[in-house]
């Protein structure tokens, strides 16, 4: 595998994942970044399929009002259809589950700069992508 950098698709397998969403017909792409999510928080043991579900969880982020856009030369080159806001909870749960397994993505990296600043990226589009807390109105109470 070939890791050029820190950021979601900066991998061969992301890269790949994003040259399938770019041949997928705009319909079929949220099904392919719900499959790639779902096996990932699904998985036991090796999570064969990290590297797609944090560029899935990037593409979900980046049409969140906080996000970013997804701005690599590696990622698609077709834009995205929106996604239901549902995938935001399916993206943070698979990516709570990527940054709990050391054994998983997070022992490619040979620099500990580079594990930090990966574990950076994964931090922001949790951050983005975690379902505000629950809001309730407050009563307006006179004395």
């Amino acid at each position: 595998m070939g890791t050029w950098d820190t950021g979601p698709f900066d991998d061969d397998t992301a890269a790949d994942f994003a040259n399938a969403l770019d041949d997928a017909e705009p319909e079929a792409c949220e099904a392919l970044i719900r499959g790639v999510l779902i096996r990932t928080v699904d998985a036991t043991g090796y999570l064969a399929e990290a590297d797609e579900a944090v560029a899935a969880a990037a593409l979900i982020a980046a049409q969140c009002l906080e996000g970013e856009p997804v701005g690599t030369p590696y990622g698609p080159a077709t834009p995205m259809p929106m996604f239901p806001t549902g995938l935001r909870a399916l993206a943070d749960e698979a990516l709570a589950r990527i940054a709990g397994d050391m054994a998983g993505p997070a022992s490619h990296w040979v620099a500990q700069e580079d594990w930090k600043k990966w574990r950076v990226m994964l931090t922001r589009l949790r951050a983005v992508l975690a379902p505000p807390p629950p809001s309730f109105a407050l009563l307006d109470v006179q004395p």
